[in-house]
């Protein structure tokens, strides 16, 4: 018959054994990492492995190819879309293109959040972050956020879309962002 304190033991032990077995099993909800979506030069800290598309769309009435890395993390969506426009004239009315379509998917009042300089852009009025509140076809809510950026004739649109955007999350993958 074991005695008390030798049952207490045998009991810790056990319960050690349990938690480290389960601790492998444990991830963190936002597993950070350095990503450089395919046929870019810009990286992003993702918080989770991004899958890279690209899509036909029509922007300052001309169909562009538009690659985009995105991922979802915690219920809110990351996304990091390039269009190379080809010349210089066509980076800002392809930035604005963006910011209104951004606008328009979701519906509400656009917020500037402020100017947003990624390291390595080239300087343009429209390098701004945006906030948006909107409303889903189900109603229920919607937030986004996302920053716009150029680099000689690449125009960049970083977002997050989610019911409640996690503040701390945003900033790192916005802070994240880096040109050459």
């Amino acid at each position: 018959m074991m005695s008390v304190i030798t049952c207490h033991r045998y009991r810790a032990a056990l319960l050690g054994i349990a938690l480290a077995w389960g601790l492998p099993a444990c991830s963190p909800a936002l597993n950070w990492r350095d990503t450089r979506p395919p046929g870019s030069v810009v990286s992003a800290l993702f918080p989770c492995k991004p899958d890279h598309h690209i899509r036909r769309v029509v922007l300052a009435g001309v169909e562009r190819a538009m690659q985009m890395s995105s991922c979802t993390a915690v219920d809110s969506v990351y996304a990091l879309s390039h269009i190379d426009v080809g010349e210089a004239g066509q980076v800002t009315p392809v930035l604005q293109a963006l910011r209104d379509a951004a606008a328009g998917n979701m519906g509400g009042p656009t917020a500037v959040k402020g100017a947003h300089a990624v390291p390595g852009m080239t300087p343009n009025p429209l390098a701004q972050r945006l906030g948006w509140s909107g409303t889903r076809a189900d109603g229920s809510t919607l937030a986004a956020q996302a920053t716009f950026f150029t680099q000689g004739t690449r125009v960049y649109q970083a977002t997050v879309v989610g019911t409640r955007l996690d503040v701390e999350a945003v900033d790192t993958f916005f802070s994240g962002l880096k040109l050459p």
